[in-house]
C-alpha cells in the first residue's frame, strides 16, 4: 500500500495546481540582488529585533569576549572548562566566547529532484534559496566567510568560502544555477556528508538544507561532522508529505526515479495510514539528527520563513540559557527546600 513506501518525496501528476496569479514572489526565479534585497527588507531587519541585530548570538567559539558559562555537555572540549563555577556548583561548567575571528559558515544545499516541488506558497527550493540568502547576508555582515556545497543524486558543485557582497551574489546565482539542473536517481546524503568532512577542516558552522529524504547511512557521518563542526539541520517540508485531501483517484511519481503509483484518495483509512507513516518518519529523522548531534529547524513551504527562524532563535537561547550556572545553582536550591 502507499502510506508503507518509505524514502521519497512523492509529487502530484494529477490535482489543481496553484493559480499563477495567487502564486508569491519565487525565489529561483529572481535574480540574485533581487532575492538579497528582498529578504533584507522582508527577513533580516524584522530579525534585527529579536536577536538585537546581532548574528553572534549564533555562534558560540573559543574567542576573548565571553558569550556564557554553561554545564558541561559530552563531546566539549575539558580545555574550557571553568574551574570556579564548577567548585561552586559541584558539577562541571565550561565558558563560551564569540568568536573573535571570521568565522567559515558552509551552506551544505540539497538541490535533488524531490527539492524542486511544493504544493502551497512556494517549491521547497524556493525556501532553501531564501535560508541561503539570509544566512549569507546575516553572517556577512560581520565579516564571516560563506562556501557552499550542493549535492543530489551525488556530491556536485563546490564553492570556496568568501567574504562581501559580491561573493554572495556568486554563490546565490550558482546556487540557483545548479537547482534547475535536472538531477535524476536517489539523493546520496551520506556521500554529500562524507565530502564535507573532507574539505571543511577549520572548526565551521554547517548548515545542511535538506528534506532529509534518502536512503540510511549518512547518520555515521553526520556525527562525525558534529563532532568537529557546530551543525545546524534544516529540513525542507511540504504539508502533501504529511498528509493528502481526498480529491478522488490521483497519479503520485516519485521525481527521482520516476516511479509511479495510482491511489484512490477517498479511502479514509488510506489517508490516515499515509499521515501516520508520515508522522512517524519525520519522529524518525528527529531522532536521528539528535542522536548525530545536530540541531534541528523545520521550514515548510506553507510558513512564512521570519516567524519560523524567530522561535528557532528563542528556542534556542532558552535551551542555552537553561544550562547556567545561575539556573543551575536556583534549581538545587529548589531540589533542598
Amino acid at each position: 500500500m502507499w502510506p508503507k513506501l518509505r524514502g521519497r518525496v512523492r509529487r502530484w501528476i494529477a490535482g489543481e495546481p496553484i493559480p499563477e496569479s495567487a502564486q508569491p514572489v519565487r525565489a529561483h526565479l529572481e535574480t540574485p540582488p533581487g532575492l538579497i534585497r528582498r529578504m533584507q527588507w522582508t527577513i533580516i531587519r524584522p530579525l534585527a529585533t529579536h536577536i538585537g541585530g546581532d548574528e553572534r548570538s549564533l555562534i558560540r567559539g573559543s574567542g576573548m569576549e565571553l558569550a556564557e558559562v554553561r554545564e558541561y555537555q559530552p563531546g566539549d572540549d575539558v580545555r574550557h572548562i571553568d574551574w570556579n563555577t564548577t567548585a561552586r556548583t559541584d558539577r562541571p561548567f565550561v565558558r563560551e566566547a564569540h568568536t573573535e575571528r571570521a568565522l567559515d559558515v558552509w551552506l551544505v544545499l540539497d538541490v535533488s529532484a524531490s527539492i524542486n516541488w511544493g504544493t502551497a506558497e512556494c517549491l521547497k527550493r524556493d525556501r532553501a534559496l531564501e535560508f541561503a540568502a539570509v544566512a549569507g547576508q546575516l553572517f556577512g555582515q560581520r565579516g564571516h566567510r560563506i562556501g557552499a556545497i550542493l549535492f543530489a543524486n551525488r556530491p556536485l558543485s563546490f564553492m570556496p568560502p568568501g567574504a562581501g557582497r559580491t561573493h554572495l551574489l556568486r554563490l546565490i546565482d550558482g546556487i540557483q544555477q545548479e537547482a534547475r539542473q535536472s538531477h535524476s536517481g536517489a539523493t546520496d546524503l551520506a556521500a554529500a556528508l562524507a565530502q564535507v568532512n573532507s574539505v571543511v577542516r577549520r572548526r565551521s558552522l554547517v548548515l545542511i538544507v535538506s528534506d532529509f529524504l534518502a536512503e540510511s547511512g549518512w547518520q555515521t557521518a553526520l556525527t562525525m561532522l558534529a563532532h568537529g563542526h557546530e551543525v545546524v539541520t534544516v529540513r525542507l517540508t511540504d504539508p502533501r508529505e504529511s498528509e493528502i485531501p481526498d480529491i478522488g483517484v490521483v497519479t503520485f511519481e516519485d521525481p527521482e526515479t520516476g516511479r509511479q503509483l495510482v491511489v484512490n484518495t477517498s479511502d479514509r483509512k488510506l489517508r490516515e495510514r499515509f499521515q501516520s507513516a508520515a508522522q512517524e518518519q519525520t519522529a524518525r529523522i528527529r531522532t536521528e539528527l539528535a542522536s548525530c548531534g545536530a540541531e534541528y529547524l523545520s521550514i515548510g513551504t506553507e510558513s512564512a520563513l521570519l516567524p519560523v527562524l524567530v522561535r528557532f532563535l528563542s528556542a534556542r537561547r532558552l535551551r542555552r540559557n537553561v544550562h547556567t550556572p545561575t539556573a543551575a545553582i536556583a534549581a538545587r536550591q529548589q531540589m533542598g527546600r
